[in-house]
């Protein structure tokens, strides 16, 4: 592991490892459970459980601690500032009413993707799916659209630290195998992963673009047995491009990055 620089200081990192803990499957966790997630002892996270509840941060019910609303606080302040999430609403929303099906806009962050917009299908999916949550950016079709817009750097340090591990029978099995996906994201300009992150669901994503520069992804999340590979091309894949086009231009740009299928 690199050694930390003089001003790091442990026990913040610890903290934010705790509360990262909790994810929408696991909303209620033990002190054992929380140790075992954060990678630290015990005591260790009693203590941090404890102090963060003091705080109003977590709230303990018997055996089990929870996030509390309060928790929201830390990434308010971003959301509320984060502008294109606004933007991209109404598209996400015609869009989603004309397909029925869930319609998200991403970023990316570090190796993950981050929901920063999304607007649910009334079918019911195992995937739970809010502003927020985050996957494994190689597991996703936004994310290899997202990998596939950083330099040759960039992606070359993404390769050095990525672990990639199988979610689904259908997951990609080795960086070799990713690398020629994120090729052909970028060379056609959209993606589609099917039941790599998820047994029955596929989704599609294609670039928003501000200009030249790709700022995030938006996506439609389909299930399998509803529609077809080539029918999720022909007739989706042409939308969605529509959507981000749209959502690139009411964001300032002329959206002349976005390639067509």
């Amino acid at each position: 592991m690199d050694e930390q620089p003089a001003y790091f200081v442990k026990s913040v990192e610890k903290a934010f490892d705790v509360l990262r803990a909790f994810t929408p499957n696991k909303p209620r966790l033990t002190v054992s459970q929380v140790a075992a997630a954060a990678y630290t002892t015990r005591a260790s996270a009693r203590r941090f459980l404890l102090t963060l509840a003091d705080l109003g941060y977590l709230r303990a019910d018997g055996a089990h601690f929870e996030l509390t609303a309060r928790s929201l606080e830390i990434g308010r302040s971003f959301l509320a500032n984060l502008e294109l999430p606004a933007i991209a609403d109404r598209h996400l929303k015609s869009l989603a009413a004309e397909l029925n099906e869930t319609t998200s806009l991403c970023i990316l962050d570090g190796a993950d993707v981050v929901y920063v917009a999304c607007v649910p299908s009334p079918r019911l999916l195992s995937v739970t799916i809010t502003v927020g949550t985050r996957f494994p950016a190689w597991a996703t079709s936004m994310g290899r659209v997202l990998l596939g817009a950083l330099t040759e750097a960039e992606l070359q340090t993404y390769f050095d630290t990525v672990r990639l591990q199988k979610l689904t029978e259908h997951s990609v099995g080795s960086p070799e195998q990713l690398r020629a996906e994120i090729d052909r994201a970028r060379s056609r300009g959209w993606a589609m992963v099917s039941q790599e992150l998820e047994e029955g669901l596929r989704g599609v994503a294609v670039p928003v673009c501000r200009g030249h520069d790709v700022v995030a992804a938006v996506n439609v999340s389909l299930q399998t047995h509803q529609s077809s590979a080539e029918d999720i091309e022909k007739s989706v894949v042409p939308r969605l491009q529509e959507v981000a086009r749209q959502i690139g231009l009411d964001y300032g740009g002329d959206a002349s990055g976005l390639r067509r299928a």
